[in-house]
């Protein structure tokens, strides 16, 4: 008989397991075997636990979200006004816990996934929708009537950013990407921003 308990250790093992093969293989050609022999348990648990790769997939991109998501509200906390608040989504979301290698290939093959699959590309809008939404409160106390395009070109160059650093062979501590988005952040602040 299982000890009780044991099913949100074992499904947090295989969330862990799924980020570090997709991290080690660089895309989704990954087997539930070899993610559940990395979370040291049998493919027939995994797939109990969650059905197929996807599901154990999107689990872990679920997983990514709420460690991004508890990032940026702990700097959002520090932030005393709206321009301090930017920034710290800005940083937050090139910050260690969230732009480490395995992460980003995760990021990588989950925009990639969301293009096929329905349940991806939702989870990928719930997070494309909180970062809009974020940048977009803060930035109208500071820019007006231009907050929403302004919000649209941050969160572009900030996906943009993030998955061309991703690919990038260089080492990848987020530094230069968060430079470049707080330089535009610097724009759309003046004034100075697309039109």
């Amino acid at each position: 008989m299982p000890k009780l308990g044991m099913e949100p250790i074992r499904r947090a093992a295989l969330v862990k397991a799924t980020i570090a093969q997709i991290g080690e293989t660089g895309s989704l050609d990954v087997t539930v075997a070899q993610i559940a022999k990395r979370a040291g348990m049998s493919s027939a648990l995994a797939h109990h636990y969650f059905g197929g790769k996807e599901q154990i997939f999107l689990a872990a991109m679920r997983h990514t979200m709420t460690v991004y998501g508890a990032e940026v509200r702990g700097a959002l906390l520090m932030a005393p006004d709206p321009e301090s608040r930017l920034q710290a989504i800005i940083r937050a979301g090139f910050g260690p816990a969230n732009f480490r290698p395995e992460v980003i290939a995760a990021w990588l093959n989950f925009y990639v996934l969301a293009r096929t699959n329905k349940d991806a590309a939702r989870l990928l809008s719930i997070y494309h929708a909180r970062l809009r939404s974020n940048l977009l409160f803060n930035l109208r106390p500071l820019v007006g009537p231009r907050a929403r395009e302004a919000a649209e070109r941050l969160a572009g160059l900030i996906d943009g950013l993030y998955l061309r650093e991703g690919l990038s062979a260089d080492a990848r501590d987020g530094k230069s990407a968060v430079a470049l988005v707080l330089q535009s952040l610097d724009l759309e602040l003046a004034g100075q921003g697309a039109t």
